[in-house]
């Protein structure tokens, strides 16, 4: 017989991001801390340049053209996680 545990949490506030991780999450937000290198196989590997200079790679793609989307997509991504972070949005009131 198979038990599972399940654990679910609550907040009444969210939960809190360091200020380390919303530097961070802005440095990745900027395009020119981003770059495209070609690899020997023929693919395109994206990286970006971490707090202390060094590059860290992200991702491999085929095409020129989707490195660079993945760039774009990602930096997309880290413009919401800020956003997050200021709250909920509203969407629609009701008077």
């Amino acid at each position: 017989m198979t038990y599972f545990y399940y654990k679910t949490n609550s907040w009444s506030s969210q939960p809190q991001v360091s200020e380390d991780q919303i530097k961070f999450w802005k440095h990745l937000s900027e395009k020119k801390n981003w770059r495209i290198t070609q690899l020997p196989n023929g693919y395109y590997q994206t990286e970006f340049k971490d707090q202390d200079d060094s590059w860290q790679d992200v991702t491999r793609r085929e095409t020129l053209d989707g490195a660079e989307a993945a760039i774009d997509g990602s930096i997309e991504h880290y413009n919401k996680k800020l956003d997050y972070i200021k709250g909920p949005k509203v969407v629609k009131t009701f008077e």
